[in-house]
């Protein structure tokens, strides 16, 4: 996972396009940004959803094996627990479908990182994320998760 600013984007202009295109569009994005599913380009596209933070969403934590995730609340700070998949148990087998795969029993140095506020992360294949989760208090926030086809 990466953990990084969207003020340093342009270190991502050479490791991949589809990547830096998905940052990109982060930077540029406002808050009154319309709920929905957007293409950017064949590679990557884009979800914007909102939601109300929970205590905790979820022990099982996921992971993807078409697509890198670039997740950034746009309004509100969420909490992402990670853990690398490599250590965990298969919670729920690979769906197709889905590109989703459940994982539980997550590594003993698993951490958490609170994106938002400038802040985003990428998740890659081995990356075990559970997101939606609260820091203090519940809040209503606005995500973009971009999924760029690996």
């Amino acid at each position: 996972m990466i953990i990084d600013t969207l003020d340093n984007i342009m270190v991502y202009r050479n490791i991949s396009h589809d990547i830096f295109s998905g940052l990109s569009f982060l930077r540029n994005a406002e808050p009154d940004i319309d709920l929905g599913v957007f293409d950017i380009s064949d590679n990557v596209k884009v979800i914007v959803g909102q939601y109300e933070t929970v205590d905790r969403f979820s022990d099982s934590f996921e992971s993807h094996r078409r697509v890198i995730d670039i997740q950034y609340p746009i309004i509100g700070i969420e909490r992402v627990f990670w853990s690398p998949i490599k250590y965990m148990d298969i919670d729920i087998p690979y769906d197709y479908e889905k590109d989703c795969i459940y994982y539980k029993n997550p590594h003993k140095q698993a951490m958490h990182v609170d994106i938002g506020n400038n802040i985003f992360a990428i998740m890659f294949e081995n990356d075990g994320h559970s997101p939606q989760n609260f820091i203090h208090s519940s809040e209503l926030i606005k995500k973009i998760t971009v999924k760029v086809s690996i």
